[in-house]
């Protein structure tokens, strides 16, 4: 099931004062890109955020899951939803903590 935008949208607007923030639809759910790297995704109406050890003395225990089948486990975010200034916090902490992305290969051009 994918997330309804109303989902999207409250949890976009709950951390939202992020600059450098950005969301993309991917297979009909949701990536949240902080500093060009994937923190969250928003999956089947839930919110998912990257473990980190930054990110857990921030968050304390709370549930981890796993977003979609396959993926790793993911700090499963809901009653803390309500809290905006945690939520940036955790989503800046888990940013800074996380490796660049890697570059992708530039495909070479058949001749």
């Amino acid at each position: 099931m994918a997330s309804e935008d109303s989902f999207v949208s409250y949890v976009l607007e709950q951390i939202g004062p992020l600059e450098s923030l950005q969301c993309k639809k991917m297979f009909g759910e949701h990536a949240i890109y902080l500093e060009g790297k994937i923190v969250a995704l928003i999956c089947d109406n839930r919110l998912f955020v990257k473990p980190s050890k930054g990110g857990q003395s921030i968050i304390g225990d709370v549930p981890m899951d796993s977003p979609y089948p396959g993926a790793k486990a993911c700090y499963c975010i809901e009653v803390q939803l309500e809290n905006s200034e945690l939520l940036v916090k955790l989503l800046k902490v888990t940013a800074q903590e996380l490796p660049a992305p890697k570059k992708r290969a530039k495909k070479k051009s058949g001749s």
